[in-house]
């Protein structure tokens, strides 16, 4: 997806900033408006965040509209919900983030999912950035309970993990 709304925008770097964080945040747009669900956020906000000037969010908002695919792609995009990864310590969850050699690879969630389950350990999220939009993406498994540090040589052994870390 993010390479054909950035083929869209190659020539309006300012207007592929907005997009990227209307992406990044899941900020549909929708008559015009920019809306986190059913509330609107003000272009000025998001020129603040782009480091641009309001008018280039209108702009970019207008060509989103007038592009079929664009249109469809922002209008019906939507955030994906509450993160617990920066508030996991403070619950008493555990947290393992997964850097990976390649961020494409399959079977890397499925295979620390696995090693989890086989200790009894429950999932209650599972963060993956975005390789397109996160420069260094990893994976988060947020469990509910600490992580024990021998399952690290386990997660190691992933094809394509290159680095875990338990919090």
């Amino acid at each position: 997806m993010w390479n054909r709304v950035a083929k869209c925008f190659e020539d309006y770097p300012e207007r592929l900033a907005v997009a990227k964080i209307l992406i990044k945040n899941g900020l549909c747009i929708k008559n015009g408006n920019i809306y986190c669900d059913e509330i609107m956020i003000p272009t000025l906000r998001i020129s603040r965040v782009a480091n641009v000037d309001r008018r280039t969010v209108t702009q970019t908002i207008k060509m989103i509209q007038q592009d079929p695919m664009l249109s469809v792609i922002f209008r019906n995009i939507r955030p994906a919900g509450t993160s617990l990864r920066e508030i996991a310590r403070n619950l008493d969850l555990g947290v393992v983030e997964i850097s990976v050699i390649d961020a494409k690879a399959p079977g890397i969630l499925a295979q620390s999912a696995q090693i989890l389950a086989e200790e009894g350990i429950s999932i209650r999220q599972a963060i993956v950035d975005d390789p397109e939009l996160v420069p260094e993406p990893k994976l988060t498994l947020i469990a509910e309970r600490k992580i024990p540090g021998e399952l690290i040589q386990k997660l190691l052994k992933i094809k394509g993990v290159s680095k875990v870390s338990l919090y």
